[in-house]
């Protein structure tokens, strides 16, 4: 709390203070009680039910503080139009934003990106701009706020929305705190995307990867978070497969130990060398190459993995197949089969 002396200092002649809905200069001023008279001649009304000196004194104190040119104010937006939106700075003058110092995105519409209660925090461009309002800019409070606020998203690693606002070499551009930020190619999909242009204007789940404030260098993805809707997706159908499943599917890729299959649907499963055959080989290349088509059954489920053996599925094949044989009764036995009967449990492919 500042002391009456200092108040008094404080108020000397030309000094600007924030009074709820305008800034008032009290030229010739030299002490809190010549404020304080000012103040109660032209707001008589406002002060008609303090009872005593001390009311007007610590109602004068709540209402006015002195800014400067720079400052960062905070305030709720009050109206918007086509060239500017007013802030209600609460305890302060009422602020005006032009809209072109509101936002840089390529594109912004303020009518539809800014609203009645939006909280906005400015710089102070001038402390009067002739009409007892505040001038403000959002575009330079957001160069001073937002590589902070970029910071602490990129270590929390929060996903967030954004809109692709243009398309560059080698990659994409969009807005985050007002920031300007590139999506590298390689960081649009999954895989490395060729034509940008199909991503104009698109919404994406972000997060930021890197941030440099004073190379002004922001860089967003939306790999990682496609790599973990994948894999969760890829977990919850390995979920629903059960050991002994049979099913057919295409060598994906061969390692020194085992070979890779695809079962499609995003799911694969590992063969390990020694459940691709009988015999026993040193490689897996002695026997598969990259896209056979191979019989699989799942021998095991384990921490979202699957296990695979081709050799087993061909040994239930193969018993199947055994089953299947129909037998010829010899030379002199009479038939008690008939034929209808010989072909039912034969199973059509």
């Amino acid at each position: 709390m500042m002391k009456r002396d200092e108040k008094s200092s404080a108020a000397k002649a030309g000094d600007f203070f924030l009074c709820k809905k305008k800034i008032v200069c009290y030229n010739g001023a030299k002490n809190m009680a010549q404020i304080l008279t000012f103040w109660r001649t032209e707001q008589r009304g406002v002060f008609d039910m303090a009872e005593t000196m001390k009311d007007y004194e610590e109602e004068l104190e709540a209402s006015f503080k002195k800014i400067e040119e720079g400052d960062i104010l905070t305030g709720t937006v009050v109206s918007v139009d086509d060239k500017e939106i007013i802030v209600d700075l609460k305890y302060y003058a009422e602020g005006i934003i032009p809209v072109e110092d509101y936002s840089r995105e390529p594109g912004f519409n303020v009518k539809e990106e800014v609203h009645p209660g939006d909280e906005v925090s400015a710089t102070v461009v001038k402390k009067d701009d002739g009409n007892g309002n505040i001038l403000l800019s959002k575009v330079e409070a957001t160069d001073v706020l937002a590589w902070d606020r970029l910071k602490e998203l990129k270590d929390t690693k929060e996903v967030l929305d954004v809109v692709v606002k243009g398309v560059v070499n080698g990659g994409a551009v969009a807005y985050v705190e007002g920031v300007r930020g590139f999506i590298p190619a390689s960081k649009l999909a999954l895989n490395y995307v060729e034509d940008t242009n199909e991503y104009l204007n698109r919404r994406l789940q972000v997060q930021v990867i890197d941030v440099n404030k004073e190379d002004k260098k922001l860089i967003l993805s939306a790999k990682e978070i496609l790599r973990e809707k994948a894999e969760e997706e890829r977990k919850n159908k390995i979920s629903n497969i059960q050991p002994g499943f049979v099913t057919e599917g295409t060598v994906e890729s061969l390692q020194p130990y085992g070979a890779f299959v695809d079962l499609g649907n995003g799911v694969s499963g590992l063969v390990h060398i020694s459940q691709i055959c009988e015999k026993r080989i040193r490689k897996p290349s002695e026997v598969l190459a990259v896209g056979d088509k191979v019989k699989v059954k799942v021998t095991a489920v384990k921490d979202g993995k699957l296990s695979l053996s081709i050799k087993e599925a061909t040994d239930m094949m193969a018993k199947e197949v055994e089953e299947e044989e129909i037998q010829i009764p010899q030379s002199g036995e009479e038939a008690t089969t008939s034929l209808g009967s010989l072909f039912a449990n034969i199973k059509l492919k």
